[in-house]
């Protein structure tokens, strides 16, 4: 995913993110803390995943149906910048894309390092429930990061392409999929997650770019996953002023919120220490974090 301003089918920023990549950490200990693996005792305590994660029906004319932020009360609205509001009764999702592309691999090869175990490592230890969507570039690349994001009954692994291309133009400089290969690539996209040991990632689906039309509606909506769009914009991308990312989401957020993140050192350095100061200011005003499926399930009653 890239980031950009403006939530329309293509973004008109241009924030060039054609490969950023990464968000996990290697399998270890379940009580390792020097990892901020959860010990087994909170592990217990983690939100329970639903087996069969809520998906959006097809529109009427069959196309892939499009979920931005969860549902919205007048009263929760009225409060959603508050600090000190009843505690938990503000439901957000952060979510972080791990991009990849092909020509990364060899960077990956090289010694880059593309994950940011730090931004996860917190999670944990903040008990922050989050949805990340992976590339399958990437999930070849490092499965053990992947199957240890899929395992985490704190997380759930949703798809963003196999190749990260764009599956409509212009779409932020990325190279553009060929519309009769965009079903066989998000088909791809599943089987690299499993085939890196996610056993169960959930069936939402993350354009790359955010970038979508019609066409691309129809010619995915086989693959049976409802799009994960956003509503809340963290401007993580080549930046390291965590401030302005901190100020960006605070700003922006609303109750029902998605909040697209990314995880990778060297493409968006700020993430992590800006993660950590959102958390408790957003859980002082009486947000409660939480996983896509939950949101999705809300909208669906």
């Amino acid at each position: 995913m890239i980031t950009f301003r403006t939530l329309t089918r293509c973004p008109a920023l241009l924030l060039a993110l054609a490969a950023t990549a990464a968000c996990g950490t290697g399998a270890a200990p379940a009580s390792d803390p020097e990892r901020g693996d959860l010990p087994e005792r909170a592990a217990a305590e983690a939100p329970v995943r639903a087996d069969r994660p809520a998906t959006l029906p097809l529109t009427p004319d069959g196309r892939t149906p499009v979920f931005r932020h969860g549902p919205r009360t007048p009263e929760a609205e009225a409060t959603r910048g508050t600090a000190g509001t009843p505690p938990r009764t503000k439901p957000v999702a952060l979510t972080f894309d791990a991009d990849m592309t092909a020509g990364q691999a060899d960077r990956a090869a090289a010694g880059e390092r593309f994950d940011n175990p730090a931004l996860v490592r917190l999670l944990r230890a903040q008990r922050v429930p989050a949805t990340f969507f992976v590339t399958g570039m990437w999930a070849r690349t490092y499965p053990s990061q992947t199957a240890a994001l899929g395992r985490d009954p704190l997380f759930e692994v949703g798809n963003h392409s196999f190749s990260h291309h764009a599956f409509t133009e212009p779409c932020h400089g990325l190279p553009a999929l060929d519309a009769r290969r965009q079903l066989a690539d998000v088909r791809a996209g599943f089987d690299a997650l499993r085939a890196a040991g996610v056993d169960r990632p959930v069936p939402y689906f993350r354009f790359p770019g955010g970038c979508y039309d019609d066409a691309a509606l129809r010619a995915v909506a086989p693959a049976g996953v409802t799009a994960v769009q956003w509503d809340v914009v963290g401007g993580d991308p080549f930046t390291e002023d965590a401030d302005a990312v901190v100020r960006q989401v605070l700003s922006d957020v609303r109750p029902g919120s998605v909040v697209v993140l990314h995880c990778t050192r060297s493409a968006a350095p700020a993430t992590a220490e800006a993660v950590r100061r959102i958390v408790p200011e957003l859980r002082e005003r009486g947000y409660r974090f939480v996983r896509v499926s939950e949101l999705l399930g809300a909208a669906r009653g």
